[in-house]
């Protein structure tokens, strides 16, 4: 319970960081402080995978089977292993951790090839704004942002349908950001842009326009399990 609690503070924190970069706030005060943001030009080209903290991974030694293990990523990004120190794992791809373990165990083992097998995982996205019920959601299987949103609650009579922000991690670790009409389908049965989502997408509905930054903030807060104060260039926004 503890390693899920730890697990969902960290993706709330990433969601709070893209939507702080990424939704850009009315007001002039709020204009300055997150005018010179930037954020990346949205691709649906599909990046490598990184691990995170959560993700359960099969290490496997060929060369000396009694050390395969299944591990998790602990909340800190790393895993153990036996006869090595504990090794970081978060932010890697599947083969840049097996190539650092392979390096690692090269001072045990004769042949220390190291295979790394990720688990299936969750698609776990945030949903906030003018929603029924805003927070973190395991998603079963492929999911759109409509679905995300109707997982959520449904919209809210004040929401603006037709301009839901999808922000998404780019290849390079920047936020990407776009607005999808939602409104459309609803009222007139054309189809859509729905957006199929990827694990950690964030999907944010505004009342009017883009939404207030101070509103997602404080949803995003209410949705850790745990507080924290979180700063950007030296502000802190609550």
């Amino acid at each position: 319970m503890l390693r899920s609690r730890a697990t969902v503070a960290l993706f709330a924190v990433s969601a709070l960081s893209f939507v702080a970069m990424a939704v850009a706030p009315t007001g002039a005060i709020a204009a300055q402080r997150f005018a010179n943001i930037p954020y990346a030009a949205w691709t649906d080209d599909e990046p490598q995978y990184r691990l995170y903290p959560g993700d359960e991974l099969d290490v496997v030694i060929p060369s000396a089977p009694e050390l395969n293990k299944t591990v998790t990523v602990q909340p800190d990004g790393r895993i153990m292993l036996p006869l090595v120190s504990p090794q970081m794992a978060a932010g890697r791809s599947a083969p840049e951790l097996q190539q650092e373990l392979s390096q690692a165990y090269a001072t045990q083992l004769l042949r220390p090839d190291v295979t790394v097998v990720v688990r299936a995982q969750p698609l776990k996205v945030f949903v906030g704004g003018e929603v029924g019920k805003p927070g973190v959601y395991d998603m079963p299987g492929d999911m759109d942002a409509l679905r995300a949103i109707v997982e959520a609650g449904g919209f809210q009579d004040t929401a603006k349908r037709s301009q839901v922000v999808i922000i998404r991690r780019g290849r390079d670790g920047r936020p990407m950001m776009r607005t999808v009409n939602l409104d459309r389908p609803l009222r007139h049965g054309d189809q859509a842009d729905l957006v199929p989502l990827r694990r950690f997408d964030i999907v944010y509905v505004p009342k009017t326009g883009l939404a207030e930054i101070g509103v997602v903030m404080t949803q995003l807060r209410n949705a850790l399990p745990v507080s924290f104060s979180y700063a950007i260039g030296g502000l802190t926004p609550f």
